[in-house]
């Protein structure tokens, strides 16, 4: 499993300041709003609160729309499937590469006399959740609601 976010969100940021400072003042050591927020900033090696912040915004509009342990709910196959995400790895050009554990198994074969059911599957998904392999008729493997 790889870590895709280690950079936690702006609103997270705060209340992790808010905890310190909290904290700090129960040790008899009171210190501002913003001294925690810049205390936070140089805790996690960076200048001051304003570099920290910038990084932390940056980096939301790179974050998977989702993470290990969701629930989701889509299409594989082109059959209704829902399950949790195992494990998320980034990839190249905004792609994910994910393992998905569905609650029941899916049909893969559509011969009427022959069936294969599975229930873990690997799949390779754009942000919106489309999976990059496709059926000869062009529909994608899997399709993920938002």
């Amino acid at each position: 499993m790889t870590n895709l976010d280690p950079m936690p969100s702006v609103e997270d940021l705060k209340a992790q300041a808010k905890r310190l400072r909290s904290q700090m003042a129960s040790m008899n050591t009171p210190v501002s709003h913003s001294q925690s927020l810049e205390l936070l900033a140089q805790q996690m090696g960076l200048r001051d609160w304003n570099t920290l912040q910038a990084r932390a915004a940056a980096l939301s509009n790179h974050r998977p729309p989702w993470a290990v342990g969701d629930f989701v709910r889509g299409r594989y196959l082109d059959q209704p499937c829902s399950g949790r995400i195992l494990s998320l790895t980034a990839i190249a050009g905004g792609r994910y590469r994910m393992t998905l554990h569905l609650d029941d198994p899916v049909d893969v074969v559509t011969f009427d006399s022959f069936s294969s059911f599975r229930q873990r599957i690997n799949a390779t998904v754009d942000s919106h959740g489309i999976s990059v392999g496709k059926r000869s008729d062009g529909v994608p493997h899997l399709v993920l609601n938002h």
